[in-house]
């Protein structure tokens, strides 16, 4: 399994979000640099996101939630999702799920 994995939940709809295109950047000497890309399964899920293992440090996911909603016909407010994280633990697993609706999304360290 991935050390990054995430889980969108569509709670507007109150389904798993498939199709998300998800990125994941690294800071690294001070910009972001892309490590991985993916697209959320049917249960909006991407376990495999990442292989090998993390380095201390600072990372973002950025959820292209403005496709997703105009795939299905809504005027979502945020057309992108991005969420920054501090790796302290690199050997633990790292999950980062995200709670979505067309006006709003939130996210929590998940397990």
């Amino acid at each position: 399994m991935s050390p990054i994995t995430t889980h969108i939940l569509d709670t507007h709809r109150g389904v798993p979000a498939d199709g998300v295109s998800v990125q994941l950047f690294q800071k690294q000497e001070g910009r972001f640099v892309l490590l991985a890309h993916g697209v959320t399964d049917d249960d909006g899920r991407i376990s495999n996101l990442l292989t090998g293992v993390l380095d201390k440090g600072v990372y973002q996911m950025h959820f292209d939630t403005g496709s997703y909603h105009n795939r299905l016909g809504i005027n979502g407010f945020y057309p992108e999702a991005v969420i920054t994280f501090q790796v302290y633990h690199p050997e633990q697993h790292h999950h980062i799920p995200l709670l979505l609706s067309p006006f709003a999304y939130s996210t929590y360290r998940g397990s």
